[in-house]
Formats: structure tokens, sequence, C-alpha cells
């Protein structure tokens, strides 16, 4: 991406295999992993897509700093779009047990955990649709198309093992983010 303070117009490249298109206040990618679709202020920015790159162009005054970090912004929601739909966005979470051993299993749209602080009843954690869990010993690999929906899903899960009634200072345990959602390797 090629932005400059002084411009109004920032360039983001898109890679072969992704598609993107705009139809009104809407903007669609779609890849080999998915389509995602976003509303798009049509009334701030605009964007163009032409032989791979996708420009956007402000349409308000440049010199303000709200205006350059509204197309940076722009910017990185039109990179994310293009990179979730050819290789996909991962996130890990690490499942910590310090009293009692923690059972942790993916289904569906839900991950359940159980024996949490030794709780007779499971917790489940909502995935957001599109997006996979896979338990792989002590830790959560969730992977998906939508940067957001991967990083709502772990919000979710560190939300649902959140310690209540005890003292957060020795009752430690939880499903944690360690890695943060980002690009996956090609593999």
């Amino acid at each position: 991406m090629s932005t400059d303070r002084a411009l109004d117009r920032a360039e983001v490249p898109i890679p072969p295999k992704a598609t993107l298109t705009v139809e009104g206040r809407t903007l669609k990618a779609k890849g080999p992993r998915g389509e995602v679709v976003r509303p798009f202020p049509a009334d701030v920015v605009r964007i163009e897509l032409r032989e791979g790159l996708a420009i956007l162009t402000l349409l308000i005054h440049p010199d303000r700093k709200r205006a350059q970090a509204l197309l940076g912004t722009w910017a990185a929601h039109v990179r994310n779009l293009a990179i979730g739909v050819t290789s996909g966005f991962e996130a890990r979470m690490k499942v910590v047990a310090a009293h009692f051993p923690m059972k942790v299993h993916a289904k569906e749209e839900e991950l359940l955990i159980e024996n949490f602080l030794g709780e007779k009843h499971p917790r489940t954690a909502r995935l957001i649709r599109g997006v996979t869990a896979t338990v792989d010993g002590d830790y959560v690999i969730l992977s998906g198309h939508d940067v957001e929906e991967v990083g709502q899903s772990a919000a979710n899960i560190e939300r649902a093992t959140r310690i209540r009634d005890y003292d957060p200072r020795v009752f430690q345990d939880g499903i944690f983010l360690v890695d943060r959602a980002h690009p996956k390797e090609s593999s």
C-alpha cells in the first residue's frame, strides 16, 4: 500500500486470486476461501478498481488527521478483505488450567468447555459463522476468512472463561489469546 500524508489517495494491491466489486454502498470480495461483504461509506471515500489495484480517494479535505486516518482505515479494510478470501486468518489461544483439568471440544458453531474450575455444567462459547476451531493439545486454533469474525470468536471464548466469585490473582484459569488474528502461512 502506498499512502502519502499530503495526498488524498491510497492504493491497495489486490492479489490475483481475489476479485473485489463495489455494488452501491457494499464492498464484496470473492476468492478461493469464500466471500466477504462489508458496508462501505460511499459518501466519504470513493473506491475504484482497476488493473489489480484498489484506489481509494477521499471525498473530503485531506488536511485533517481524521481524514487521513479514515483513508488508512479503509485501505486496511480492503487489504484485509483481499488477504482473507485468498489465504485466510488464524488466531491461537492457550488453555490454562492450574486447578482443575479442563476439557475443550470444538463443535460446529461453538466451543464446549468442560470442568472449568470444577463446575458441573459445561460452558460454551459461540463461534461466529465462518470461523472454525481446532483443539491441538493446550491450544485452540481459530481460522476463518474475515479478520473481524476470527477476533470476535476469540473474544467470545475469553469471555466464556471469565472468572467470577474467585480471586483472579489465585485462580488464573481460562483460555487466553496468545497470537492475534494474522494471515495464514501458505502451506
